[in-house]
């Protein structure tokens, strides 16, 4: 499993419940890219979850198809890893020489990876000097299980793809949100339909990964129970509505209010354990992406309940896309955190 470093041309391929989002961008050689191709699809969640041969064959098909719509011609793939499917953490060594620190990590890697290493794939990056003791250097370690990964590689390349990565999803959307020029830590909020990916960066780098439980599904759920109105309804009242007091009468904001104080509770609480750590380390903005940019005055909800400068991310901030690109991806563009992260990848 490769984390940090891209092969040539290739594209990016992010895999969610409901869609699937295909990006392929052109460096422009001063730190932005192009944006090339792209595909958004719409997809049956009940795809990603048929473990059957016959369910692989149809989401490779599917993945193909995404592909050929986008006009891609390159076989070269990056892959996310969902963060139910991954675990990565960022630990403190000792200051070696770079080769040595090298050499002995790879032996002691087994000590931070939650399973046998004969069933996981494995993989590290060095960080650099520890912000806070500079005795220490900080390393990512990043896992998967080997039967996971060899499942997707299998469905990649039945259909001709070739895999020259697989990352994290939490790390690629890290890379594509985290505000250029940052000073202070950031800490970004990728809210998926089930769940969400929380990093929290300092000096460009990833200091706090996570992910914690609860989605937009949920709040859709809640409103539909709540109002008793279909699920596609309660998504259309969120999306519209949000959490104005004065629209709908009120109602979305007063059912969202109790699971929305819970979702806030668990970014404080990561805030907290990131300064226990970082206690001298300024937390500047969280930073809400995917779902969590559509919702309608989420973030000042979420500054009001935390005390911490809130804004929606921007992906695409350092990708340029023509006018007719950026109106065909109008109502879809926060939700390419993922995707563009793994496709700005590079051979530095």
């Amino acid at each position: 499993m490769n984390l940090l470093h891209g092969v040539g041309d290739f594209f990016s391929l992010d895999i969610g419940t409901n869609s699937m989002r295909i990006i392929q961008l052109a460096p422009t050689g001063s730190g932005t890219f192009v944006l090339s191709k792209y595909a958004y699809v719409p997809i049956d969640a009940k795809l990603t979850q048929d473990s059957s041969d016959l369910g692989k064959r149809r989401l490779g098909e599917a993945i193909l198809g995404a592909v050929n719509q986008a006009g891609i011609k390159t076989k070269n793939v990056a892959v996310g890893l969902p963060a139910n499917k991954t675990f990565t953490s960022i630990v403190e060594t000792e200051n070696l020489p770079e080769k040595d620190l090298k050499k002995a990590f790879a032996f002691e890697i087994d000590k931070y990876v939650p399973m046998a290493m004969d069933d996981a794939k494995a993989d590290y990056v060095l960080l650099g000097q520890s912000p806070v003791d500079p005795g220490k250097v900080e390393v990512l370690v990043s896992s998967t299980s080997k039967e996971y990964a060899e499942t997707e590689l299998e469905i990649l390349e039945k259909v001709g793809l070739n895999v020259i990565a697989m990352e994290p999803e939490a790390l690629a959307m890290a890379r594509a949100l985290n505000p250029v020029g940052a000073t202070d830590a950031q800490m970004i909020v990728d809210m998926g339909q089930n769940s969400t990916d929380l990093v929290i960066m300092y000096a460009n780098q990833p200091r706090l990964v996570r992910s914690i439980p609860g989605g937009f599904g949920v709040f859709v759920k809640t409103v539909a129970n709540s109002l008793n109105v279909r699920e596609d309804q309660a998504r259309q009242f969120i999306l519209r509505f949000g959490l104005a007091q004065d629209k709908a009468e009120g109602q979305v904001f007063r059912v969202l209010s109790g699971p929305l104080d819970a979702y806030a509770s668990e970014l404080t609480k990561s805030v907290r354990f990131f300064q226990t750590k970082y206690a001298n380390i300024k937390m500047g903005e969280i930073v809400l992406s995917n779902y969590a940019a559509k919702i309608p005055l989420l973030p000042e909800y979420i500054e009001a309940k935390t005390g911490i400068p809130t804004v929606w991310g921007n992906p695409w901030q350092l990708v340029q896309a023509s006018p007719e690109q950026q109106q065909a991806l109008m109502n879809v563009a926060s939700e390419f955190s993922v995707a563009i992260g793994l496709a700005e990848r590079t051979n530095d």
